[in-house]
């Protein structure tokens, strides 16, 4: 066996706990997710330095899929070869996928779903901490020119707009790409452009066996770009509107489930797949959500040497990446909105975000700290 698989299959009890981890503590949703792995990755255990966890970045919006969860991946096979990705990937997504899949059965149960707000009420604003110190590192590195800086604040307001993160993505980046690489245009030019993975959404009027919940699963891992929110309207046009498998209430039900419990909030699709076809379905809707994910992350990270020997391409991803950071920025400051809601949370938050610029310690203690705030604020009956 040659030295580097002894060395990736040495790592990969290692790349295991710490996805395990991160899938445990990750409220939050993808933009806390990015800002737990920049500290587990790059300030704790130096895997990767900053330049290079913002180049995966950069990857794991160019593809569509959970990209939080993608960019786990890529660190996994960064840190573990192709075997490091598939275990941090799965170890990621398996605590928010057994934890959904309790949810689950009992709403089926009891029809109704259980009571988090006292737990989140004190994780979130730590949340909104740790976004806020992984945007002010990332910035600090990969917004290094003007018309960085320019397009970044752009990104910002055009969200707030409405316009589509879809657009905002890849629209910036080609105007990076051209700008960085305008002396380089000459009549019949050969331009590098990244083919966009988009598809046409099929949809099918089939019952709910479990192999047509599989393959329905399986296109939307392969086809959604961005958000929950954006996951949100494929799955209401589809299983709502379309195949009738849920009613609008289960829908929001299940998007809620996956906002409130930690790991992916693509985990949405085990819920879903439970209502329609119980634990198997909960299992392959999961899979099938998840499993372009991990062949797009193994194919983007082995390309990426080539893309960035392309200026063209470098150029592109540079683009994303500073487009990205945008819309996280965007994300969180609706995120700050809606859970700083009163001197607690404002004063938890700005707290959160002092102890990790001072004392540095471990994410884990700090989300571990927020529940013990949140809980004691609802034993004094603030929540």
């Amino acid at each position: 066996m040659p030295e580097e698989q002894r060395e990736h299959g040495a790592r990969l009890p290692e790349i295991a706990l710490v996805f395990l981890k991160l899938g445990v503590i990750g409220f939050g949703g993808p933009a806390a997710h990015v800002a737990l792995m920049r500290r587990e990755m790059v300030d704790e255990r130096r895997w990767v330095d900053e330049d290079r966890f913002l180049e995966l970045f950069g990857a794991s919006n160019l593809i569509p899929g959970p990209s939080s969860t993608e960019l786990g991946m890529m660190l996994g096979y960064e840190r573990g070869g192709l075997s490091g990705l598939v275990v941090g990937g799965v170890c990621f997504i398996v605590p928010a996928m057994i934890l959904v899949l309790s949810f689950a059965w009992a709403y089926v149960r009891y029809g109704s779903l259980p009571q988090t707000g006292w737990l989140l009420y004190g994780i979130e604003p730590v949340m909104i901490a740790i976004i806020a110190d992984a945007l002010w590192q990332l910035g600090r590195r990969a917004i290094r020119s003007w018309l960085l800086a320019l397009l970044a604040s752009a990104v910002i307001a055009l969200y707030f707009a409405g316009v589509d993160v879809v657009v905002l993505l890849f629209g910036g980046a080609v105007v990076v790409m051209l700008a960085r690489n305008a002396a380089r245009l000459r009549p019949h030019a050969s331009v590098f452009l990244p083919a966009l993975p988009f598809a046409d959404v099929v949809r099918n009027g089939q019952g709910a066996s479990l192999g047509s919940l599989f393959l329905e699963f399986l296109k939307l891992g392969a086809v959604v770009f961005g958000s929950g929110y954006v996951l949100l309207a494929f799955l209401r046009s589809d299983l709502v509107e379309h195949l009738h498998w849920l009613t609008q209430k289960q829908l929001i039900d299940a998007v809620s489930i996956g906002q409130v419990t930690p790991g992916p909030v693509f985990t949405t699709a085990t819920f879903i797949g439970y209502l329609v076809h119980g634990v198997p379905g909960a299992l392959l809707a999961t899979l099938g959500m998840f499993l372009p994910a991990f062949v797009l992350s193994a194919v983007v990270y082995a390309f990426l040497p080539r893309l960035r020997r392309s200026p063209w391409a470098d150029a592109f991803i540079e683009g994303v990446t500073v487009c990205a950071l945008g819309v996280m920025a965007g994300v969180s400051l609706q995120l700050g909105h809606a859970v700083l809601v009163d001197a607690f949370t404002v004063v938890l938050a700005i707290a959160g975000f002092a102890i990790l610029r001072t004392l540095q310690p471990n994410s884990a203690w700090l989300v571990l700290g927020g529940a013990v705030a949140g809980l004691a604020a609802h034993a004094a009956g603030f929540v």
